[in-house]
């Protein structure tokens, strides 16, 4: 059977060349309640900005939920809807083919809009993964999901979520005396296992706002080209993190250089590695040690030498053993894989 499907018009986003030529005019501004140095909050504000004023905004229960509408307020400019903590895809898809049918049928103006649901790691990783998933595997309407991920819930006080590194303090899993590492599980690969179960979504990325002129032209690249379209964004917080807010910038270059975030986008089916993560790849920078990212965090102060050493020997066979470092991570052999006693 024929398979119809009809992709409307996007708005023509082009890539910001520099700095200077981003607009001026702010649609995420003051009267938010983030903490001190949170990237997710400097995520939202370039979003908006990336996206423009023909844009509606849907966010799921989270930090930027709580923090940006209290008691009749919001610092949002654009147009904007809470939805459900899981919800964040069945939203975007909803609001995009309600546009869509509203226009068919005359009752509004015919011009491209924007659509943008965001959710954090616990709302989009845990609970969301399988309305994002559903989303993406309807190639007729044009919406972006946005996954702020800060590696924890940190809206209810900092508890585990998919996406926690390995051996990460949270309020679910502090170090005691008897059992130093609580958290044994690895980080969720969510971005990776979105681009590969979708053939049908045409955009999936990686990004950090410290970086953050790249950053917006993926988000200007997945609202343009049409369809459903995914990215993760690692956003470093101050409290979940337990570092001094003004080091965030540099805890997401850190994250980058490191290795242990690395930025690629997935277009049309065609992987490239982006940023410092593309020169790292191609030896033109070397990658940096992890010790410089871990102790910098307080969630990783009860780490031993022989915890960092782990931690290093992880992140080295996603560089060195995995088909595509951070993406696809199949390996020609079995290996032990013997972590250290906690």
């Amino acid at each position: 059977m024929a398979t119809y499907i009809q992709i409307d018009p996007t708005q023509k986003l082009d890539a910001f060349k520099a700095v200077k030529k981003i607009p001026l005019e702010e649609y995420f501004t003051s009267g938010h309640r983030t903490c001190q140095g949170c990237e997710s909050a400097l995520l939202m504000k370039m979003m908006a900005k990336a996206a423009g004023p023909r844009t509606i905004v849907l966010g799921s229960t989270g930090c930027m939920y709580v923090a940006n509408t209290t008691y009749y307020s919001t610092s949002w400019v654009l147009p904007w809807m809470h939805t459900q903590l899981g919800s964040s895809g069945s939203a975007a898809l909803g609001t995009a083919a309600a546009l869509k049918a509203l226009m068919r049928k005359g009752k509004m103006k015919q011009e491209p809009i924007n659509v943008i649901a965001f959710c954090g790691d616990g709302g989009g990783a845990d609970m969301g993964v399988g309305a994002i998933s559903a989303t993406l595997t309807h190639p007729d309407y044009n919406c972006l999901i946005l996954m702020y991920d800060n590696e924890s819930y940190a809206n209810t006080d900092i508890q585990l979520s998919g996406s926690t590194p390995w051996g990460a303090n949270t309020t679910f899993s502090s170090p005691g005396r008897v059992k130093r590492i609580m958290h044994r599980r690895w980080k969720k690969n969510m971005a990776g296992m979105m681009a590969a179960g979708h053939p049908t979504c045409r955009y999936v990325a990686t990004i950090c706002m410290s970086y953050g002129l790249a950053g917006m032209n993926s988000m200007r690249k997945a609202l343009a080209i049409g369809g459903p379209t995914f990215i993760h964004s690692l956003d470093p917080c101050p409290k979940g993190w337990d570092y001094d807010p003004y080091l965030s910038h540099e805890m997401g270059e850190l994250a980058i250089n490191t290795g242990v975030w690395p930025l690629y986008e997935v277009e049309d089916g065609v992987l490239k590695l982006t940023g410092r993560t593309q020169q790292i790849a191609a030896k033109k920078i070397p990658r940096q040690p992890v010790r410089d990212y871990l102790l910098k965090q307080g969630r990783f102060a009860h780490f031993t030498n022989d915890d960092i050493d782990y931690f290093q020997s992880k992140i080295d066979e996603m560089w060195q053993k995995w088909l595509v470092p951070g993406v696809i991570p199949f390996r020609t052999e079995v290996e032990a894989d013997t972590a250290p006693s906690s």
